[in-house]
């Protein structure tokens, strides 16, 4: 839904709705003293079918309305809600769903097979090597590659399904006008001009607090890039990445988890054994992830 102060129809059978409306709506209950996921989460599973905008006063809706119109770029800025024809409904096996995701580009792109490439910010010359190689096999597959458009692992998994004509979707941890790292905003533009770029993180509340309180919509992006997914390759991590929240993500949601067999080599790492405990799959050659994804119960796209 573009943002327009016109209504749009949520569904044929419902009522029109104004997505600067719910948007407005939205950020201002992220303005409520300590809120967050978990907290706005719980309140529309207890108020379900609940938009937004029926969760709070007309006068929060006014203030709210004009905070966002300076803050967003109207011609571009989209939004999926949640109750409407066009929200993914796997958005709903995460733990904490999102009630309105933010974005730029094409949103069918959502709908494609797609699988997250993530892993450290750091990686070793052979992780890229083998980021590469993963994501040019993956694209050959006909695999929408989606990453956190993170430095390291994050990047190269981008780039190279651009190069190789495949497509990409970039779930970020801050809203969609700023960019971090700072040496990525041109990547950025590009995936939010040719290809899809997704946020959940309020324009207004991130505006308001510093680094220490904003790095923590980091972790939760992670969460909704595995919902979106059908699973997700850890390329290289330590035993404190932020990529392992993601790794739990996946366990929790019911999503494949495949950990590159580099991982279990190294004898200074514990999660690969924890995970592949769990279920996750140790993956040596290609091949061990496509037959996991000729397997699930997502029909296969022809090579």
């Amino acid at each position: 839904m573009q943002l327009t102060f016109d209504n749009i129809s949520r569904d044929p059978f419902q009522e029109a709705i104004s997505p600067l409306r719910e948007i407005a709506a939205y950020e201002a209950l992220w303005n409520i003293y300590n809120i967050n996921f978990k907290k706005i989460a719980e309140l529309f599973a207890k108020n379900p079918g609940k938009r937004p905008s029926d969760l709070v006063d007309e006068n929060q809706i006014k203030e709210f309305t004009e905070k966002v119109i300076r803050l967003i770029d109207h011609d571009k800025t989209n939004i999926l809600i949640n109750n409407t024809w066009d929200y993914p409904k796997k958005l709903r096996d995460a733990k904490e769903p999102v009630e309105i995701l933010y974005f730029k580009g094409d949103p069918s792109l959502i709908q494609t097979r797609s699988i997250a490439v993530v892993g450290t910010r750091k990686p070793t010359a052979e992780g890229i090597r083998r980021t590469q190689k993963l994501v040019r096999h993956l694209v050959d597959d006909g695999f929408t590659i989606v990453s956190g458009l993170a430095a390291g692992v994050d990047s190269v998994a981008h780039k190279t399904a651009i190069e190789q004509n495949g497509k990409t979707i970039a779930v970020i941890g801050t809203p969609l006008n700023a960019c971090y790292p700072k040496e990525n905003k041109d990547l950025q533009d590009k995936i939010a001009q040719h290809f899809l770029l997704i946020s959940q993180v309020p324009f207004h509340r991130y505006s308001q607090q510093g680094p220490h309180f904003n790095r923590l919509f980091f972790p939760e992006r992670n969460k909704t890039m595995s919902a979106l997914t059908e699973g997700t390759i850890i390329v290289e991590a330590s035993d404190t990445s932020g990529t392992l929240i993601q790794a739990r993500a996946a366990m929790d949601q019911q999503r494949k988890l495949f950990i590159l067999d580099s991982c279990f080599k190294n004898p200074n790492l514990k999660w690969p054994q924890k995970f592949e405990a769990m279920g996750a799959i140790r993956v040596k050659e290609y091949e061990d992830i496509s037959k996991a994804l000729i397997n699930s119960d997502v029909p296969t796209i022809e090579n």
